[in-house]
């Protein structure tokens, strides 16, 4: 397309913001024009929690760019408080509706650029528009819920929902002096991670006060006449608060591209190719409103992540005006901080891997609770990280991680080997920077391809956990005498790493023996000193740790 036709952006923030920004860099003659239908144009959505827990104390440190920036550094037409009402596709126009004003104008177009985003879910059941039940999108909610609990001297809140935003807020409500109580229809916080993985959120969160209704739903709001809100549990009980949080997560805002016959996906977003162009060649579309591909399956998912709206916004500006560029996919990157806790994921996690029915025999997993950095250098803190990969390949699949230092690095670090469709073989030669106080001579991310590589060469013979009920094995406890008593798995027998080639005698020949310690390092050790003298052998990975964490993020 010519440098100077004219472009316009519907919706700011992340994905159409930034595709203005980029257009301008590629062309001083394109005639540039984005509308959004709230007050600001860029602003920093995901600090919306923390600016209601003082974290960020000033409204304006969540304000990416004015419209007068805009105006200033990219000669950028942004028009605020302005929805596009509809889309003629023959003219190549949109209406336009001033909401300041009333009036409603048309524009016309050469490319057409959709980035609406998505909005908070509000859930069907009575008295979810009470005062005090609030949902979190923008800088005007923001502003509700900060005034709700300052004007009524909140004490008791209400988060419904325990993904990213209700962990994020109920976080923040804490620092802000409310107790707060989450309701997860799930088993698990974070459900889109494996339950065993979010153990520690489900310790971090009971630490610091927070109160735990898993496996429970919100039937209804009613307001109380001391003012609060009692809110209906699906199981009979209730919860009273003084604010409710509703944190069920988005849907896309598909309205205007269904009215003007756009395809819509099956997941409900706005169907893209991989140049962000939709199904009229001169509209694109962008940002959480969109669907796309999964890195990894190839097939069609939602992502409502910052991160690859930005990325999106820049590929539509770059085919826009001429170049030959492709979004690869998503792979949904993400970290999440729960007080003291850090819980990053990437890829595909085994229960997205089973319900999409691709789990079978071609998967496998590993665990592993290493050091953030060197044990002998002072304040180390364990990782728990669950690596997926390819049993034909070693292809990586997902990674999932857990702790206190050091999370986000490592999951990064897995993340780029996944988008370079690397191997668990190049995880254990990776060359990562090493001194004491910041990792180990074998970093986190070379143990878990040491580990997973070991499996496919064949020298480890690995179990699980969720297994051992339909196997029953003989289940030996390798750990001290000390560390078996604090605590062991019912049925396994304890004979120390130390002793065992003396003891040999007492494990059974004719039963599969499965070995376990605290993390899984002994226990590889038993496995191949016991697999070498004619027992058939494996070592359970991750451990007596893993163990207690299965019990835990259930």
């Amino acid at each position: 397309m010519a440098s100077g036709k004219r472009i316009l952006i519907v919706g700011g923030v992340a994905g159409g913001a930034s595709c203005a920004a980029r257009a301008r860099r590629l062309s001083e003659e394109a005639e540039i024009i984005m509308f959004e239908k709230g007050p600001f144009v860029s602003f920093a959505n995901c600090g919306l929690p923390f600016h209601i827990g003082d974290v960020i104390e000033k409204e304006e440190a969540l304000m990416v760019a004015s419209p007068q920036l805009f105006k200033e550094r990219f000669n950028v037409d942004v028009r605020v408080n302005s929805e596009v009402v509809s889309i003629d596709r023959r003219n190549s126009e949109i209406a336009v509706k001033d909401l300041s004003s009333g009036e409603t104008y048309t524009e016309k177009y050469d490319a057409l650029v959709l980035s609406p985003g998505a909005a908070p879910v509000r859930l069907p059941i009575p008295g979810i528009d009470l005062p005090g039940v609030f949902t979190l999108r923008n800088i005007p909610d923001t502003r509700r819920i900060r005034e709700w609990v300052s004007a009524n001297g909140s004490n008791r809140a209400l988060v419904v929902g325990g993904g990213f935003i209700g962990l994020e807020m109920t976080e923040n409500l804490v620092k802000r002096g409310l107790t707060v109580t989450i309701v997860e229809a799930q088993s698990h916080v974070m459900p889109a991670l494996d339950p065993e993985m979010v153990s520690p959120v489900h310790s971090e969160l009971k630490r610091c006060g927070v109160s735990l209704r898993l496996g429970e739903s919100v039937t209804g709001f009613q307001s109380m006449p001391d003012g609060s809100i009692r809110a209906g549990l699906a199981s009979g009980g209730e919860e009273q608060a003084d604010i409710v949080i509703v944190c069920v997560g988005v849907r896309p805002e598909t309205k205007l591209a269904r009215e003007a016959g756009l395809e819509i996906g099956e997941l409900g977003g706005i169907r893209v190719d991989s140049r962000m162009r939709t199904s009229d060649p001169a509209i694109w579309a962008v940002g959480d409103a969109v669907e796309v591909r999964d890195f990894i399956t190839g097939g069609w998912t939602l992502i409502p992540l910052a991160g690859p709206a930005n990325r999106q916004g820049r590929v539509a500006a770059d085919v826009i005006l001429g170049r030959d560029r492709e979004f690869r996919g998503v792979q949904g990157t993400a970290v999440c901080g729960v007080f003291d806790v850090t819980v990053a994921s990437t890829g595909l996690s085994e229960k997205t891997l089973k319900r999409l029915g691709l789990w079978k025999q071609d998967y496998e997993k590993i665990y592993l609770h290493p050091g953030h950095h060197a044990l002998y250098y002072p304040g180390a803190r364990t990782i728990s990280l669950k690596l997926i990969f390819s049993k034909k390949d070693g292809r990586i699949i997902g990674c999932q991680a857990a702790g206190k230092e050091g999370v986000e690095k490592r999951v990064d670090v897995i993340s780029m080997a996944i988008q370079s469709n690397r191997t668990v073989f190049d995880l254990e030669e990776a060359e990562l920077c090493y001194a004491p106080q910041y990792g180990s001579a074998k970093d986190p991310v070379n143990m878990a391809g040491m580990i997973a590589a070991n499996v496919l060469r064949g020298d480890s013979s690995i179990a699980q956990w969720d297994e051992i009920a339909s196997a029953a094995p003989f289940v030996l406890d390798v750990r001290d005498v000390k560390e078996f008593g604090k605590g062991h798995v019912e049925q396994a027998v304890n004979i120390p790493l130390d002793q065992l080639r003396t003891r040999m005698n007492e494990v059974p020949g004719d039963r599969d023996v499965w070995a376990y310690c605290l993390v899984g390092q002994r226990s590889y050790y038993a496995m191949r000193l016991l697999s070498q003298n004619g027992f058939n052998v494996k070592s359970i990975s991750g451990g007596y740790r893993t163990f207690l964490a299965a019990k835990g993020g259930k």
